[in-house]
């Protein structure tokens, strides 16, 4: 039975819930250890979605895809290529991306990401990484792509406030390796492909990027996008929809 679970706002206190049938039943404990169920739900309309997760930090993954590299005019890397998004990007479902005023193209970016469950450092390549994974949800990897060509590497581009979208939910049990992944701007397809094209898949990722830095319970890892990046502008809404997931939706807005 696929879980998945969600943060929400019910009558002005936040709780984690699990999904049946419309309704959410509140979670008793940590989400990362043995939690229980309470018996009575509450109705998914009548609470906010919230960030499902605040990591102490978001490990990404650049040119994941093939098409991606192909459509970007780069080499396939020959191991994972990594960068960090500060925790302070983070927004959840429905919340709004800022378009920085020292930006003049911004690009949504659909991905897949992983959220860990457990400190997780220096893994064997025997060890059962299924065990470190707390569930998978979707993202959006916003980028500021012309600040991105002008720096010559990802921070600046990738750090803004708002510029890592996560949501809306944790589904747990589900099998990273072959889900369909679209996204979608003012309700045109804008990227369609299935995680089984990822160069480097989910397992590989976490235990390389384990050899490099300690992931703690909660952090993200995100897996990559697919060909089909592209710009937003204020007043534009992108919605990333994950098979097994659901959809992950935000609109852009200009900061005078």
């Amino acid at each position: 039975m696929m879980m998945k679970i969600f943060r929400f706002k019910h009558q002005d206190r936040s709780h984690y819930g699990l999904l049946k049938e419309e309704k959410l039943y509140p979670l008793e404990g940590s989400i990362f250890r043995n939690f229980k169920v309470k018996k009575k739900g509450i109705p998914i309309r009548e609470v906010s979605i919230l960030l499902p997760i605040k990591p102490s930090k978001i490990v990404a993954v650049g040119l994941n895809y093939k098409n991606h590299a192909m459509e970007r005019g780069k080499t396939i890397p020959e191991e994972p290529l990594i960068f960090l998004k500060p925790s302070s990007a983070v927004i959840g479902p429905q919340d709004i991306i800022i378009y920085p005023r020292m930006a003049k193209r911004v690009d949504y970016e659909g991905e897949l990401a992983v959220i860990i469950k457990k400190k997780t450092h220096l893994l064997r390549n025997d060890e059962d990484v299924d065990a470190h994974v707390l569930g998978y949800t979707c993202f959006n990897d916003i980028t500021a792509r012309n600040l991105q060509e002008k720096d010559g590497q990802f921070t600046r581009a990738k750090s803004f406030d708002t510029f890592a979208a996560v949501g809306p939910c944790i589904a747990m049990d589900i099998d990273p390796t072959e889900l369909r992944i679209k996204t979608f701007l003012n309700g045109k397809l804008k990227q369609s492909a299935s995680t089984k094209n990822l160069i480097f898949p989910v397992p590989f990722l976490i235990k390389f990027i384990s050899e490099i830095m300690t992931l703690y319970p909660g952090d993200i890892i995100s897996t990559g996008t697919p060909a089909g990046v592209g710009p937003m502008f204020p007043g534009d809404r992108v919605d990333i929809q994950i098979e097994g997931i659901g959809t992950l939706s935000n609109t852009v807005m200009k900061v005078h």
